[in-house]
């Protein structure tokens, strides 16, 4: 069931955070949904800008419909990440999403409030929520790049402004997380004061970490055995999950990860399987991985077991 992430936000916050899943193509949809039943897990389904135009955006709201009808027990939101103005408005219209973000963190500090307005107006019309960001996280994500150098850690004092002003439904903070693979160097890590100060000005309010993939060496060390090439790669602590959920986080990115495990699998099936041609079996290797991750990651995130109590706070 699609519901919006307003809905799932009330039933997490300051007790766990919910996982944002980012998805291309069938395989991670299948593996997505039964992970999250296999866990009791509610979750977000996040649409980039990239996977949209990937195939087509109507093929990926086509699996997203029927796996809803495979799996009717699920409850779900369905959200576009990092999207600009003219694909916000496009989701909104499309009656599909029950979730944008908006993201003109690279804007100034007016500018960005004006746009998010404008869409929190468009997608409040609709019964649809609007995600905002503040701050800047550094590192790499399809269409989204910024450096080290113009990183900006979301200002406390601003926060409570930027969202009275906005009116967006939930706030993208940049404390520290980095998007893409190579996250972290040397002792960076989560600034939970900068959180926490946040928080005391906005208390009650979603607040989100982008760029939140743990980047596990294992699969890291898998990959590069397989004939891979990753190095210093590094990423956020699943631990500090919890931590940051007490502190007011309702929603983890989670996205790199995922594409670790598909390059994983792939990598070490067709080096044992150098013979085989057929896209399948590594598929349904795949599926199965990628389950197991998303429940695992689930329990980090402290969702694990929250789906009934969901339900029945929804009344189905």
């Amino acid at each position: 069931m699609i519901v919006t992430t307003k809905k799932l936000f009330e039933a997490a916050y300051g007790k766990y955070a919910i996982g944002a899943y980012n998805i291309n193509n069938l395989e991670q949809t299948m593996g997505l949904f039964q992970g999250c039943l296999m866990s009791r897990s509610p979750f977000i389904i996040q649409i980039s800008k990239g996977a949209r135009t990937y195939t087509h955006k109507k093929m990926l709201e086509a699996m997203i419909r029927t796996a809803d009808e495979i799996f009717p027990e699920a409850v779900f939101a369905v959200h576009l990440d990092h999207g600009d103005e003219q694909t916000c408005m496009e989701c909104i219209e499309s009656g599909f999403y029950s979730s944008v973000m908006i993201d003109a963190s690279h804007e100034d500090f007016e500018t960005n409030i004006a746009i998010t307005k404008k869409i929190v107006d468009a997608a409040h019309a609709r019964g649809i929520v609007v995600e905002s960001e503040l701050g800047q996280l550094g590192g790499v994500e399809e269409h989204v790049s910024v450096s080290e150098a113009d990183a900006k850690l979301t200002d406390p004092d601003t926060a409570k402004e930027f969202v009275e002003r906005s009116g967006c439904d939930s706030l993208a903070v940049a404390i520290g997380t980095s998007h893409g693979a190579f996250k972290f160097s040397g002792n960076q890590a989560l600034r939970f004061d900068v959180l926490s100060e946040i928080q005391r000005r906005l208390p009650g309010f979603p607040l989100v970490m982008h760029g939140s993939s743990s980047v596990p060496q294992e699969e890291v060390a898998r990959i590069n055995a397989a004939g891979g090439a990753l190095k210093g790669a590094k990423g956020v602590d699943a631990d500090q999950f919890l931590r940051a959920a007490e502190l007011g986080v309702t929603k983890i990115n989670i996205d790199t990860d995922g594409r670790l495990v598909w390059t994983r699998v792939h990598r070490e099936y067709f080096q044992e399987h150098p013979e085989n041609f057929d896209l399948r079996p590594p598929g349904k290797v795949f599926m199965a991985e990628y389950a197991k991750f998303i429940a695992a990651k689930n329990d980090k995130l402290g969702s694990s077991g929250q789906l009934d109590a969901v339900r029945r706070m929804l009344g189905l």
